[in-house]
């Protein structure tokens, strides 16, 4: 009797809040540490990429006007979702990921931490970057920060889904929304967190996942004027200078890390200060009762 062949999953794109392939119809195949096939992800093309931010685009909106204890709610709401495939992810990533299960599974709850660490940080961090400024006259002038748009996020290579969560957490919880393009050596940790995303509360289009090519889709992140900002950790002086050059054509707002960064590092990673490059001050002046 010949030997059972297995149905090999091919992950989706996560656009929307729904799960398409690429409109290239191209794919990547994933083989684990001992060479065999694990997988395949969808290979996103420039035109994927223009949908998600179109899509991020029209939800930012609504999501910017819920409130920030709904915002951090539903930030916590995905980390309970991330909890409950813990073993999932535990597996995706020991599969491919140098260090086996027990690396693999401090990876995975530094993520959910971290979640909820910035769903905390949603109705907290107008009073750490906002501030009431004296002024002379019968006056009252505040400093309120404000979400700036839509950001584009390219996660490095190593830890693809505690490095992922670090760069898209900071701005969700402002009211900001997402296109992010996940690890392109170990990409299934992005796309099993498009599955957390659709079932943890987010609305369609506050998240959108990429699995591809960054040396494909990097100048397109850099180039495309309706991304607002980008939170990037890259390992190339090269990418480094693709970002920060394209965006200086049109002006977006860029935040740069090492990919040696240490993504463990609570004291850093936790900061509200990892917030701050992507909201804008906006100064209110309202007369006093006196």
């Amino acid at each position: 009797m010949a030997e059972r062949l297995a149905v090999l999953k091919t992950y989706k794109l996560y656009l929307k809040g729904e799960f398409p392939r690429s409109e290239s119809g191209r794919t990547i195949e994933i083989k684990d540490s001992r060479g065999r096939t694990l997988a395949h992800v969808c290979r996103a093309s420039k035109k994927d990429l223009r949908e998600a931010v179109r899509a991020a685009r029209e939800a930012q909106p609504a999501w910017a006007a819920r409130t920030a204890y709904n915002r951090g709610q539903i930030l916590y709401r995905m980390a309970e979702m991330m909890e409950g495939k813990a073993d999932e992810f535990v597996t995706t990533l020991s599969a491919t990921v140098p260090g086996g299960k027990t690396r693999a599974r401090k990876e995975v709850q530094a993520a959910i931490d971290r979640l909820v660490c910035f769903g905390g940080w949603a109705d907290k961090f107008t009073q750490v970057l906002g501030c009431a400024n004296p002024v002379a006259g019968p006056f009252h002038n505040f400093t309120i920060p404000e979400p700036t748009g839509v950001i584009g996020v390219i996660a490095p290579d190593q830890e693809p889904l505690l490095a992922l969560i670090s760069l898209i957490a900071p701005p969700l919880c402002t009211g900001n929304t997402v296109v992010a393009l996940g690890s392109e050596a170990h990409p299934i940790a992005t796309a099993v967190l498009g599955e957390v995303c659709a079932t943890s509360d987010l609305p369609g289009g506050v998240v959108n996942l990429l699995t591809g090519l960054r040396e494909e889709l990097l100048p397109v992140f850099t180039e495309h004027r309706d991304l607002d900002g980008l939170h990037a950790a890259v390992a190339s002086s090269q990418d480094r200078k693709t970002l920060e050059l394209g965006a200086a054509e049109n002006l977006k707002r860029v935040r740069v890390h090492t990919a040696t960064l240490d993504w463990y590092d609570e004291r850093d990673c936790h900061s509200p200060y990892w917030i701050e490059p992507f909201v804008e001050m906006k100064t209110l002046w309202h007369p006093s009762a006196t």
